[in-house]
C-alpha cells in the first residue's frame, strides 16, 4: 500500500522527569579525591640520582612530613605509582624509554610518557635554571607546574605540589563535569529524537499529547503513543504502556510504537494489529514477565464514529460540547488482556459513535494511580472524570488542558508521580 509522506510536524510536549542532572552526581569521585587531601601528600620523585638528594625535606600546609618516593627510570616508576601518590616531580633530563638521545628528537618525550602512564596524577616538570621556555612548554604540554632544579627550596617546592595537585583536580573535576553534560546533551537528543511526530496531515483533526516519564533524568518511559492517517482518510491513534519503569522498558516502548505505525501504515486493524504487536513485544522482551497494555482507535474519514479496541488498558474519555461538557468513558466491557499474557489471546473492536463534534482523551494509568493527597486514596478514574469536568468548565481545551490534568495530578500527589503519564487528545471540531 502506498504511503503519503506528510510535512514534518512540531514534536509534542514532553517534560523532564525529576531529580535533572547534577553537578554533584558527576564529581562524586572528584569529591572522594579532594576529601583525601586532608590525609598526608606522597610524591613520586622520577630522577637519575639515586640519592634523591636534588629534592630537600618537605612538609605540606598542616606541617606533615611529604612522602618521597625514588624512581631512577619510568620502568621503577610505573612500579611505585600507587593509588596514594598525589604528585610526580620529573626531572626533564632524564633519557626516555627507547629514546638514549633528544638531542634531534622530542626534548619533552620523558613528559609525555609519564602522561601516558599516569593520566590521572599531578605533574610538576624540573629542568635547568634560565630553561624557562622548556619549562613553559612541559606545562602547555600537560604538566601542571615547572620549576628550576638548582632553585629548589623546601618551602617553594611543597607551595608546587599543593598547587599542583588542587590544580589536577580542579582540571579533571571540569572535565568529567563537561563530559558528563555531554552526554547528558546526546542523550537527550536521542530520546527527544525517539518521541513520536504524528503522521496527521490532512486531518481535520486537532492533536495535542503531554509526555512525562516517572523515571529519573529521562525524557522517556514505558509509556507510549502515536496517531497516524492512512491513505483512504481514517485517522489511527494509541496509547499503551509497558509494564516497569527503566531504560529497558523505555526501549520496548519504542519499538512496539514504532512497529505500530509501520502495521497501522501497511493496513493492519484491530486484533490482527495486536496479535503481531503480541508477538513483537514476545520477541524483544528481556524477561517472559514484561508485558504491555494498549487502546488504539481508528476514526472513520468523516470523523463521526470510531473503532476501539482494549488490551488491558483504562477505556478512554469522550468529550461532546455544550455549555458545560460532562466526559464520559467509551465502553470497556469488550477489554481484551494485556499484550504478553495470553498466547492465542483475542481482542474485540467496538464501534463507538463520536458525533460532529467531540473530543477524545487518550491516557495512560499514571494519570489515575497518583494520591488524591498525601497517604490518602488514589484519584481513580471517577476522580479523573470530576477533574477534567472541572477543567473544561474553566475553559481549557487542548494542550492548556492537558497540562493542567497533569499538573493537578502531580500536586494531588503531593510529590513526584513514580510511575509515567501519557496523554493525548484529538478534537473534532464541525
Amino acid at each position: 500500500m502506498p504511503v503519503p509522506v506528510p510535512r514534518q510536524r512540531a514534536v509534542p510536549a514532553a517534560e523532564c522527569g525529576p531529580a535533572q542532572v547534577s553537578a554533584v552526581a558527576l564529581t562524586e569521585e572528584t569529591h572522594r579525591d579532594t576529601a583525601a587531601l586532608g590525609a598526608a601528600l606522597t610524591v613520586l620523585l622520577v630522577e637519575d640520582d639515586p640519592s634523591g638528594a636534588l629534592v630537600p625535606e618537605l612538609r605540606d600546609s598542616a606541617g606533615r612530613p611529604i612522602r618521597v618516593r625514588t624512581a631512577r627510570n619510568l620502568t621503577e616508576a610505573g612500579r611505585l605509582l600507587t593509588p596514594d601518590v598525589h604528585c610526580i616531580l620529573l626531572d626533564l633530563a632524564l633519557p626516555a624509554a627507547g629514546c638514549a638521545d633528544t638531542e634531534d628528537g622530542d626534548e619533552l618525550a620523558v613528559l609525555r610518557q609519564v602522561l601516558e602512564l599516569a593520566p590521572r596524577h599531578a605533574v610538576i616538570a624540573l629542568t635547568a635554571s634560565g630553561d624557562a621556555e622548556r619549562g613553559a612548554e612541559a606545562v602547555r604540554v600537560g604538566a601542571q607546574d615547572y620549576l628550576f632544579r638548582d632553585e629548589l627550596d623546601s618551602r617553594l617546592l611543597s607551595r608546587a605540589i599543593r598547587y599542583a595537585v588542587e590544580r589536577k583536580r580542579s582540571d579533571t573535576a571540569e572535565r568529567r563535569l563537561a563530559e558528563g553534560r555531554l552526554r547528558a546533551q546526546e542523550n537527550r537528543r536521542l530520546e527527544r529524537g525517539l518521541l513520536p511526530t504524528p503522521l496527521l496531515e490532512g486531518a481535520a483533526l486537532r492533536f495535542a499529547a503531554r509526555y512525562r516519564p516517572g523515571r529519573s533524568r529521562a525524557l522517556l518511559g514505558g509509556d507510549f503513543y502515536d496517531a497516524v492517517r492512512t491513505p483512504d482518510g481514517t485517522v489511527h491513534a494509541m496509547i499503551g504502556d509497558v509494564c516497569g519503569h527503566g531504560p529497558d522498558e523505555a526501549a520496548l516502548g519504542v519499538e512496539l510504537r514504532i512497529a505500530w505505525r509501520a502495521l497501522t501504515l501497511a493496513g493492519l486493524c484491530g486484533d490482527e494489529l495486536l496479535g503481531t504487536l503480541q508477538e513483537v513485544l514476545e520477541h524483544e522482551r528481556s524477561d517472559d514477565e514484561i508485558f504491555a497494555t494498549l487502546c488504539t482507535v481508528d476514526i472513520a474519514p468523516d470523523g463521526r464514529r470510531a473503532g476501539l479496541c482494549l488490551a488491558g488498558h483504562p477505556a478512554p474519555l469522550l468529550i461532546r460540547p455544550g455549555a458545560t461538557p460532562v466526559p464520559r468513558l467509551l465502553p470497556f466491557e469488550n477489554n481484551g488482556p494485556a499484550l504478553g499474557l495470553l498466547p492465542g489471546a483475542r481482542w474485540p473492536r467496538t464501534q463507538v459513535e463520536l458525533g460532529a463534534e467531540w473530543s477524545l482523551m487518550l491516557y495512560t494509568d499514571g494519570l489515575i494511580e497518583g494520591r488524591t493527597s498525601p497517604g490518602g486514596p488514589r484519584l481513580g478514574q471517577d476522580g479523573m472524570l470530576d477533574m477534567i469536568h472541572r477543567q473544561l468548565s474553566e475553559g481549557l481545551r487542548g494542550e492548556e488542558l492537558l497540562r493542567a490534568a497533569v499538573s493537578e495530578v502531580r500536586h494531588l500527589n503531593g510529590d513526584e508521580l513514580t510511575d509515567d503519564v501519557a496523554v493525548v487528545l484529538l478534537d473534532r471540531v464541525a
